[in-house]
């Protein structure tokens, strides 16, 4: 798995996100305001965590370094969290966050996005 800071670097490349450390030193990103990644810790070892469509949620929540997340999945929501080997692909990791920020980021309100210059 890409390292913190490398995932760190990439959520920050998005347009319009925001940082925070909260959660027990966890790196937590939002667009408009709405969690679309978490990266820290899990049983101390590094974890990234983010939201998947009900397909995805499916097919990674079986695989290997992968499962839903302990928090936000029991709460019925569709989050997964890879947590250990072999987990995914630097670029597929790259590609799911990406795809939760665009899930988030399409519940914003039309006039949030406006303002966030993102229409």
């Amino acid at each position: 798995m890409l390292s913190r800071d490398a995932l760190n670097a990439y959520c920050k490349s998005l347009p319009q996100t925001t940082h925070v450390v909260q959660w027990g030193n966890s790196d937590v990103w939002k667009v408009g305001g709405k969690l679309f990644a978490v990266l820290g810790w899990s049983d101390g070892e590094s974890a990234a965590t983010f939201k998947v469509s009900d397909l995805a949620y499916e097919v990674l929540s079986d695989m290997p370094g992968i499962r839903p997340d302990p928090y936000l999945a029991s709460r019925g929501m569709k989050w997964v969290q890879v947590y250990d080997d072999p987990g995914l692909p630097d670029d597929e990791l790259k590609s799911h966050i990406q795809a939760s920020y665009e899930m988030i980021k399409a519940k914003l309100s039309k006039k949030l996005r406006v303002e966030l210059g993102m229409i």
